[in-house]
């Protein structure tokens, strides 16, 4: 990294009162803190410079320090994950670039994530980045818990929504395939600042996406689109812990 001009650092989001899983970020899989797993693959990313768990919780900044992690304090009072973010931008101003990888990723694919990060290294006018994926099943097309996006010609964001876009008026048979957005983010520490200061935009009030926000005051998300399959399992609540320690096992079983 030390060719790179513009220093990255990944930021993991790490709250202990989560309304669906109380303390989810110390909930043990395959012996380790999901915190721990989600920090040891973000380490191996090659485009960020370090890692840094942001929380408010003191108990998950005692594990983080246990197995060697840099912890930033902040605020218990952030209405959103990129007012969390914000802080962080704002204590290290000697970062150019934030990677907001989600504390519930603990089998997150470090070259997926630098995959998102260098469209902001190789293009100064790019300001936001962000992963998609192509769903293959209709149930996910049709789920309103999983997020689809439609791009421009240039690869950028068009459109955020819970519903299936775009609508196939005909239902004819068609080779479009649709895309399902990972919330993995990469901003200019001056775009994700910016973001912060903005008031919730109408969009985004109407379907609980942030990202619209960006879209609405014009800042364009680049969008980087991973092969079919390459999807890896989060953890939202408890019965989804014994499915990654499952992908973990496979994986390990695979290399």
């Amino acid at each position: 990294m030390s060719s790179k001009a513009r220093k990255a650092a990944i930021v993991i989001p790490a709250r202990y009162a989560s309304t669906r899983y109380p303390g989810k970020p110390l909930v043990e899989i395959g012996g380790k803190t999901m915190i721990e797993r989600v920090w040891a693959q973000a380490k191996k990313c090659r485009l960020a410079d370090s890692v840094l768990i942001a929380t408010d919780d003191e108990r998950i900044a005692a594990a983080v320090k246990g197995f060697g992690g840099e912890v930033i304090m902040t605020r218990d009072d952030h209405p959103t994950g990129t007012d969390r973010l914000a802080e962080v931008a704002t204590k290290r101003p000697d970062i150019d670039i934030i990677v907001n990888i989600q504390g519930d990723e603990p089998a997150i694919d470090p070259a997926a994530v630098d995959r998102v990060i260098a469209p902001l290294i190789e293009d100064e006018r790019v300001e936001m980045s962000t992963m998609a994926f192509p769903l293959t099943l209709d149930e996910e097309i049709e789920s309103n818990q999983i997020v689809k996006t439609v791009l421009d010609r240039d690869g950028f964001a068009l459109y955020f929504s819970r519903l299936p876009i775009p609508f196939h008026r005909d239902k004819q048979p068609t080779n479009h395939q649709y895309l399902g957005h990972a919330g993995l983010y990469v901003y200019k520490r001056d775009t994700l600042l910016r973001i912060a200061q903005l008031p919730t935009g109408t969009l985004e009030d109407l379907e609980k996406l942030e990202q619209l926000r960006a879209l609405e005051n014009g800042i364009r998300i680049k969008v980087v689109v991973m092969e079919p399959g390459s999807r890896t399992p989060a953890v939202d609540v408890p019965e989804d812990v014994a499915k990654v320690e499952s992908f973990l096992m496979q994986h390990a079983s695979s290399n």
